[in-house]
Formats: C-alpha cells, structure tokens, sequence
C-alpha cells in the first residue's frame, strides 16, 4: 500500500474529475493557520518586556538581545529550512517546527537567568519560527499556484504578521491578571493544536495527489516535483552563492533589511513599551499592536492583488516611502491617550505592514526561476538581521536616551533610502503577469 504522498509523482491522474474546491487551496488554508499559530509565540516578547524587567531586573537591552537572536534565527534558518522542505517534504518539517515553537515557549516558564531566556526565545523559538518563515510561503505558493501567486503569497504573508499582532490583546491581558507565565503556555498549546490539521491536510506537491497546480496549463505547467537528495545545507548555501554574484539580490536583501528594521525589530518589538513610557496603560498599547496587524490583513492582500498587475519595483518603493513618512511622525502622536491622530497612523502604517513581501516574492520569482524559495530565504534572512539590529539598538536607544525617539526617526530615514533601492532593481520578466481574466 502507498501512502498518501507516494502516488505518481510525474503523471497525474487523467480524467478524474476535477474538485469544485482546488485542493492547493485547502493547502494553503492548512499553511495560513499553521502561519497564524506559529506567530503566536512571536507576539509574547513585546508584551512582556517590562514584566521580565520587573520581576528578574533584566534590562531593556538584555531581553532586546533575546529577541535579536530569535530574528536572526528565524532569517538566517529560512533559505536552510526551505532545502529541507525539498528534501524531507513540507509536512515534516511543519512539524518538527510547530513541536520547537511549542517546547521552546512552554519551557520559558522555568527560566531564572538571562542566558535561558536567550536560549529559548532566542535559539529554540527561532530555529522553529524560522521553519515556518516568507520562505515556507514562497515554496508552497510556487509548488501549488501557477496563478494568483501574488494573491496567496499577500494572504499567507497576512497571517504571519497579522497573526503575532492579534495575539497581542489576549497575551496582555493574560499577563496582567495572571503574570507572564499562563500566556507562555497558552500560546505553546496553540501551536501544538495545528499539528493535526497539517498532518491531515498538507502535501508536498500536487502531483502526489495526482494533481496539477492551480491554474496550470500546457503554456505554464505545474513545476517539478523537487528532486534534491543532497546535503540540504550545501544546497541552500550553493544557492546563496549564486544569487549573490546579482546586483538584484543585493538590491532586495538590502531593502528588506531596511522592512525587519522598521517592522519587527522596532514596531512589534519596541511599540508597547515606547507607548507605556507616555503613560498608556499596557493593554490599550498592545490593542493598537493589534489594531495594526487587522489593518495589515487589507494592506497585505491588496499587495497581492496589486502585484498580480504591477510592476512590483513600484510597489516597494511606494511602500517604503510611506512607511518611512509614517514613522517620522510616530514620536508627536504617543501620549497617555489614544486620540484620533494615532488611529491615522494605525491605518496608514498597517496597510504597509508587509505589504512589502508578495512583490519582493514576485521579483525573486522573475530573476532566480526555481530557486526562488531558497533565494527568498536568503533575503528574508536578510530582514531579520535588519530586524535583529534594530531590536537590540532600540533597547540601547530606550536604555542611553530615555526615550524611542532617535529609534523612529533613524528608522524612517532608513525606509526612504530603501526606496531607492527598490526603484534600481532592473526588470527580467520570465512568467506571465496575471490578467483580470485569469482563473479564479
């Protein structure tokens, strides 16, 4: 007996009759609440930054550090973690990373030095985030998609970023009535409980089930199944050495160092205590947090529709140029009130919160052909050494100035700079850009 992935893997079943519902749907709905849960663990540290600093005397620098490393984990494993996906299979290393989020947030409940905290935030939680990482939603979406791939890569993007936010609320709430252990341990459930739908669900290619991609045809067919049997490592590393002879890589793994700087580095790490340092009580800071991440889930996806139809290289550079402005403005508009001006900002920064992923997905796509994936990852590993930096600088800001000020200015400055990279990327058209006619 075969298992469920083994049929013909080269020759799909002819004449079955089609799903009224593509099954590479259901599979990146499997790979949206795997994204969502896996975000979970992602939105604790901002939330508890000065709960570790009351209870332990840690400060704001030390737990940035903790952080720092889970960022740069969680880029630096995501070109590795999507070789492994072409070896071992997308099913199992969504699990092996789900069990990493679940035993490194659930083991933070018996730390009592800052190296552990490091340990676990920093090393466990960020090998399995980083499974679970932009590269995850690059290999799926070119394995299962042939059209609307900028689409699904602005929803799955979505969960990612909206999924840590909207956590935030609940994560708040929990460490204030019960202390920042039962939030820990609620979010290392969460990421246990999507296990079984990735066990159900989740393939590794549509040719497993006798398949085509969604929206293949004889013009534009569904990719080969992977066929690396090598050392998973040397691959990525192989990949890595390629794109960087490229002015195009460097371009895109420069901007987006420049998008984890201003996002997850200094936003979703540093906004609540920056807040609560203007006399804003700690759950209406962690609600605007949120606020950001459902305004982000409009922003994201049209980002997708957009990319589907315009040149992506436009699209980063407005991105970035309105991000840059937004954060300028951050410092006059924190105040122990949420007045109108700060909802503004709440609209106006969450539409561009990663905005910036399906383009830059779409501009791998076009100039590293099959092994965008991976290539992605090393931009995306990128992002988060920009995030890194910025989350541990921030914490040094906050530490030397007693305030975030310089933090939001340095960061919109950096957003317009990147900007102008986006602007220099050249154009290599190699698929077919969607049309309003495409298959739905």
């Amino acid at each position: 007996m075969t298992s469920p992935d083994s049929p013909d893997r080269t020759s799909p079943t002819r004449g079955a009759r089609a799903p009224r519902v593509h099954r590479a749907w259901w599979v990146a709905l499997a790979g949206f609440v795997a994204i969502v849960g896996a975000a979970g663990f992602r939105s604790v540290p901002g939330v508890l930054i000065d709960p570790l600093h009351t209870e332990f005397g840690w400060s704001h620098g030390t737990i940035g550090m903790a952080v720092s490393i889970n960022l740069v984990l969680f880029g630096l494993f995501s070109p590795f973690a999507a070789a492994l996906m072409d070896r071992f299979g997308i099913r199992l290393v969504l699990t092996v990373a789900l069990l990493l989020l679940a035993s490194g947030s659930g083991l933070t409940v018996l730390m009592t030095q800052p190296w552990q905290l490091w340990l676990l935030w920093g090393v466990v939680v960020g090998l399995g985030a980083g499974s679970i990482s932009m590269a995850f939603v690059a290999t799926l979406v070119s394995r299962w998609f042939v059209t609307r791939r900028g689409l699904v890569s602005g929803i799955l993007t979505a969960a990612g970023a909206t999924g840590q936010l909207v956590f935030l609320p609940a994560v708040a709430w929990l460490a204030t009535a019960f202390g920042w252990r039962v939030p820990a341990l609620v979010v290392a459930g969460a990421a246990l409980l999507v296990l079984p739908l990735v066990a159900l669900v989740v393939r590794d290619h549509p040719h497993a089930l006798g398949l085509e991609a969604y929206g293949a045809t004889p013009e534009h067919p569904t990719p080969a199944p992977p066929t690396q049997r090598g050392n998973a490592g040397l691959v990525a590393v192989t990949a890595l050495r390629d794109a960087a002879r490229t002015r195009t890589f460097w371009l895109l793994a420069g901007g987006f160092a420049i998008c984890g700087a201003s996002t997850n580095g200094l936003v979703s790490t540093h906004f609540v205590p920056a807040a609560h340092d203007h006399g804003m009580p700690l759950t209406a800071a962690a609600s605007l947090l949120a606020a950001i991440g459902l305004v982000d889930i409009v922003g994201t996806v049209a980002s997708g529709w957009f990319t589907d139809r315009v040149d992506p290289r436009l699209l980063l550079g407005l991105y970035y140029s309105l991000r840059g402005v937004s954060l300028m403005f951050l410092p006059m508009l924190l105040g122990p009130d949420v007045q109108p001006s700060m909802w503004a900002f709440i609209i106006f920064y969450g539409l561009d919160w990663v905005a910036t992923v399906p383009p830059t997905v779409a501009l791998c796509q076009e100039h590293f052909g099959e092994r965008a994936p991976m290539v992605f990852g090393w931009v995306f590993a990128s992002h988060q050494l920009g995030a890194a930096v910025a989350a541990t600088a921030a914490g040094v800001v906050r530490d030397t100035q007693g305030d975030y000020t310089l933090a939001w200015l340095t960061a919109g400055g950096l957003c317009l700079g990147a900007a102008v990279l986006s602007l220099m990327i050249g154009r290599r058209e190699t698929a077919p850009r969607e049309t309003a006619g495409a298959p739905g």
